[in-house]
């Protein structure tokens, strides 16, 4: 149900945890699920090892959000439903692609947008990931969602109950 599309360097981890059956008793429930092409890039596993996050160059990635996505996501913004973003670079293109008032606009292209506290989200309003190693851009993106103090001590009890991290780990869902 992954990888239609050559160019990726890693699986969407975060989309792991799902199967065909599972979605399919999701969309069963009346949820929409909408699928986009990321390309995910070598920088988004290299560590920020900059002083700060604003001297940090986060490598590009590729997406690809089409129109029936569009007509979709914007569906659900207008009736007041929740768009949840299912791994850190889906929410990175999701933002990319949304105007100020959390719209969404078909492109393709490649993202840049380094997320960091603090970021006013405007397209996410959940998000589905796995738990993240220090100084990755990655745990920096969950922290601007779910507030740092917040996003420490989940790490902390994480760490206490020995889940696993990175790419085939354990995920969270941050509401």
């Amino acid at each position: 149900m992954y990888a239609r599309y050559t160019g990726s360097v890693a699986a969407p981890t975060a989309g792991l945890h799902f199967t065909v059956a599972l979605l399919d008793r999701i969309r069963s429930l009346g949820i929409s699920v909408v699928s986009i092409t990321l390309h995910i890039g070598i920088g988004t596993f290299r560590p920020v090892d900059a002083s700060t996050p604003s001297e940090h160059t986060l490598h590009p990635e590729s997406y690809s959000v089409g129109e029936e996505a569009v007509r979709t996501l914007n569906s659900v913004r207008e009736r007041g439903g929740a768009v949840w973003a299912v791994g850190t670079t889906a929410a990175r293109t999701l933002e990319t692609i949304a105007d100020a008032d959390g719209r969404f606009t078909a492109a393709s292209g490649w993202t840049e947008l380094f997320i960091y506290p603090p970021f006013e989200f405007r397209a996410v309003d959940r998000l589905l990931t796995n738990f993240h190693l220090p100084r990755s851009s990655l745990l920096m993106l969950v922290a601007a969602f779910a507030g740092h103090g917040l996003t420490m001590r989940a790490y902390d009890h994480a760490t206490r109950e020995r889940y696993r991290f990175y790419s085939y780990g354990d995920s969270m869902l941050v509401l």
